[in-house]
């Protein structure tokens, strides 16, 4: 296999590709597509999204300390995209892509109602990188579609609704179940 030396830049592909929601009150609640997110800590649970400071989400969040992440599906691509294209200063995102937003348990900013996951996010530290800046924040509640979850086995089963990635541009689905963690060393049965 031979190597070639490409420029520097964000190469860590998939990733997730998400609407965040922000706003604390209904008239200025707004949503963005957002790719340069993820999670930063498990114990307290920690993640993070990374914003450009001319988007109007950087300028809610900010002051209001708060914002929802929300996990996108193949149903969800078309307002995935269009959300990252355009800006809540110019259309109501909500009412163009028709979805639902609801009021976090948590949080003053709306979770979108046809998310299968919805994360409530507290900032607890912006850290000013270069073109974006990152908010760090503890996960304060997380609510989930109750037909994700087996009522066997009590598992929740994300891969049911059809998540989609983001990689170098392009929206993807998911691919094929390749094993579970660990499963690389796992006894096999005699």
């Amino acid at each position: 296999m031979s190597k070639r030396t490409f420029k520097p830049g964000t190469m860590i592909y998939p990733l997730p590709a998400v609407l965040v929601s922000c706003g604390s009150k209904r008239e200025e609640w707004n949503l963005m597509t957002a790719a340069w997110t993820g999670t930063v800590c498990s114990d307290p649970a920690m993640c993070y999204v990374s914003i450009r400071k001319s988007r109007l989400s950087h300028e809610l969040i900010s002051r209001t300390g708060e914002f929802v992440i929300n996990i996108t599906t193949e149903a969800l691509a078309r307002a995935t995209d269009w959300c990252g294209v355009r800006s809540g200063r110019d259309y109501d995102k909500w009412k163009e892509m028709g979805l639902t937003p609801v009021k976090g348990a948590l949080v003053d900013a709306p979770l979108v109602l046809e998310s299968p996951v919805n994360i409530e996010c507290k900032v607890t530290r912006v850290i000013e990188l270069g073109s974006h800046d990152m908010f760090l924040a503890e996960v304060v509640n997380v609510q989930v579609d109750e037909e994700l979850i087996n009522p066997e086995s009590g598992k929740f089963e994300l891969e049911a609704a059809a998540p989609i990635a983001y990689s170098h541009g392009a929206y993807f689905s998911l691919g094929r179940f390749i094993g579970s963690f660990g499963w690389s060393v796992k006894k096999k049965k005699k």
